[in-house]
């Protein structure tokens, strides 16, 4: 069983950074997956990016690929998704979801087993 608390959210002009922390219980943080999604007004939940338990590997959304950077510190059972260059269309809920380990990179919602409460992201113009 994994527990998950996001946070870090808030309110930033655009072209602002935010950082946003998801934090983990449980011993086997470092085997988890841990995905990234957002959920804006009146749209469904969509992909943001990911990292990979084996090696750390990272991937993105094309809505934020070169602005968005995911790292996670297992010794602190928690992973980070700096935000840089927001725009408006950035705002959102922002959820952290975690999957058992796998060799597949999840990038899709059913694939994830746990998931955070969400914080609120919002960028003005």
């Amino acid at each position: 069983q994994v527990q998950l608390v996001e946070s870090g959210g808030g309110l930033v002009q655009a072209g602002g950074s935010l950082r946003l922390s998801c934090a983990a219980s449980g011993r086997t943080f470092s085997s988890y997956t841990i995905g990234w999604f957002r959920q804006a007004p009146g749209k469904e939940r969509e992909f943001v990016g990911v990292i990979h338990w084996r090696g750390g590997t990272t991937y993105y959304a094309d809505s934020v690929k070169g602005r968005f950077t995911i790292s996670r510190d297992n010794a602190k059972n928690t992973v980070y998704l700096q935000m840089n260059s927001l725009k408006p269309e950035d705002t959102a809920v922002y959820y952290c979801a975690a999957d058992r380990p796998s060799t597949i990179v999840p990038m899709t919602e059913s694939q994830y087993d746990y998931w955070g409460q969400g914080t609120q992201v919002t960028v003005s113009s």
